[in-house]
């Protein structure tokens, strides 16, 4: 039976440490734990209870799919050991997988959650459109070349999402969340110059969305939609009709998890400097040769 008193002096003494993680998420089936596959959750708690000697729960920001990579995902966990919490990313990093990378570690209080904290999550969606292949690229972006995509039509029909809509149109079943009501704050679109491409406004699509929560399968469903905007198959406006009637069985495509990054996670108060979380997913752009030597 447990000592009441032990267990208060447990409680009195832990402290709740939140970390920034990184972690390339080809090879994991996804953030949240799952019975027999591997997980980003999973990985990290098992390091944890080796150092704790005890079970410990990590609690993210967000639950990323299997595929989806994070450039600076959070999360917070309960310590009663003697480790300061600053020291708590070089003590993880040491034996953690190297396909995750713990940023920074600090001190919050008891009442700060990664979670529900959270004012904000932006994704980045990368799209490569040069047909020339690359394997660098490859594990970072969606490699679409078979028609041109225009993207300043897409960033037009994406200029309506801004605002709080039921996106249900974008939510994919299988969720457990009992709306698919979301608040956007910003939409980006935009090109950027691409090694050796033969367009001249560049190879590479970033799609930048950033809202205070997402759908399960969100980011994917809108690219998979948003380029047939940039084929030419749908308007603008008609992309904004779809999801405005809710028209979900006219969104049949999800783009690939590849090239989906969790960006970055916002708080009102956050322990890290913005160096550490800010924009830690290096955008694909290459210098351009102007001649062979």
């Amino acid at each position: 039976m447990t000592n009441p008193e032990s267990a208060n002096e447990n409680l009195k003494s832990s402290r709740r440490v939140a970390l920034v993680i990184q972690y390339l998420g080809t090879h994991f089936h996804g953030w949240q734990r799952q019975n027999g596959q591997r997980t980003v959750q999973e990985e990290i708690e098992k390091v944890l209870a080796a150092i704790e000697h005890r079970p410990v729960t990590l609690y993210g920001a967000g639950r990323t799919d299997a595929g989806v990579h994070a450039a600076a995902q959070v999360a917070h966990f309960e310590t009663t050991g003697s480790i300061p919490p600053e020291k708590w990313a070089t003590v993880l990093n040491t034996q953690l997988p190297k396909d995750i990378l713990v940023l920074a570690s600090a001190e919050v209080n008891s009442r700060w959650h990664a979670r529900f904290s959270a004012s904000w999550r932006r994704y980045r969606y990368t799209i490569y459109t040069d047909r020339q292949p690359n394997l660098f690229v490859r594990p970072f972006a969606w490699h679409y070349y078979y028609a041109p995509l225009d993207a300043t039509q897409m960033q037009a029909a994406l200029n309506p999402l801004i605002g709080k809509h039921d996106l249900t149109a974008f939510h994919r079943s299988n969720s457990g969340r009992a709306h698919s009501w979301v608040e956007v704050q910003e939409v980006q679109c935009v090109r950027a110059n691409g090694c050796n491409s033969k367009n001249s406004e560049g190879s590479f699509i970033h799609i930048e969305i950033q809202a205070n929560g997402f759908l399960y399968g969100m980011v994917r469903l809108l690219v998979g939609l948003l380029v047939q905007v940039g084929k030419g198959e749908r308007s603008p406006a008609e992309f904004t009709q779809l999801w405005v009637n809710q028209r979900r069985n006219e969104v049949k495509y999800a783009a690939p998890a590849n090239g989906l990054c969790l960006l970055r996670v916002g708080y009102p108060e956050f322990p890290f400097p913005p160096e550490v979380w800010f924009d830690n997913q290096p955008k694909f752009t290459f210098w351009q040769p102007t001649s062979q030597f």
